[in-house]
């Protein structure tokens, strides 16, 4: 029995857990024996595996998941016809204790294990750059929440220094007009006896 462990996973974790089930997918096993392998490695339990898998990592590797697919697809097509090719054409066998194929065969097999590898390996460097490009994104985004933070209040700021502005030029210019009312009321004009316009002031 695998030791449970409580502590967070790791990226490099998570990147074996990823590897492990993807190419148990290629290769035509489960899921289940997958986990079961990376918590033997991990000294995790096949369900923490699991949970792991379905919880967070398979949503970063939905086209890794459908190429693996894909390529489990291929590998049995090409295994088939290499069947009926061997049971129609006579053949030259290598001489093993354990198997009856061709070196052909395994020419072919080991050529396209390469290209499925190159292609696993392509499909992990490839969410490696687009996860590093949305924490940039994901940090962009948190500068502009700030920036624009600051500028709501920067606006509230202004709007208030501008109310306050207007206030003040309208009592000034109460003032003023009070002021030349008073001063046209202190200043009275009379005709005197010489028919002239005379300013008397109060």
């Amino acid at each position: 029995m695998t030791s449970s462990r409580q502590d967070a996973w790791t990226q490099d974790e998570d990147l074996l857990l990823a590897d492990l089930v993807l190419r148990y997918i290629r290769d035509g096993g489960t899921q289940l024996n997958a986990f079961e392998e990376v918590g033997r490695r991990l000294s995790r339990t096949a369900a923490a595996c699991g949970f792991r898998w379905n919880s967070y990592v398979r949503k970063q590797y939905k086209a890794g998941i459908d190429l693996a697919k894909k390529q489990r697809k291929q590998l049995k097509a090409q295994h088939s016809t290499t069947e009926r090719a061997r049971a129609e054409a006579p053949r030259r066998e290598v001489q093993s204790s354990s198997s009856d194929l061709t070196l052909r065969d395994v020419i072919h097999f080991l050529e396209n294990l390469e290209i499925t590898a190159e292609n696993a390996n392509d499909v992990v460097k490839l969410n490696v750059d687009l996860k590093k490009r949305v924490e940039g994104l994901e940090r962009h985004i948190q500068r502009l929440e700030k920036e624009k933070h600051l500028l709501q209040n920067n606006l509230v700021v202004v709007e208030d220094d501008y109310k306050a502005l207007i206030e003040i030029m309208e009592r000034a210019r109460k003032m003023v007009v009070l002021k030349e009312d008073e001063k046209s009321e202190k200043v009275k004009f009379q005709v005197d006896q010489t028919s002239k316009l005379k300013k008397i002031e109060k």
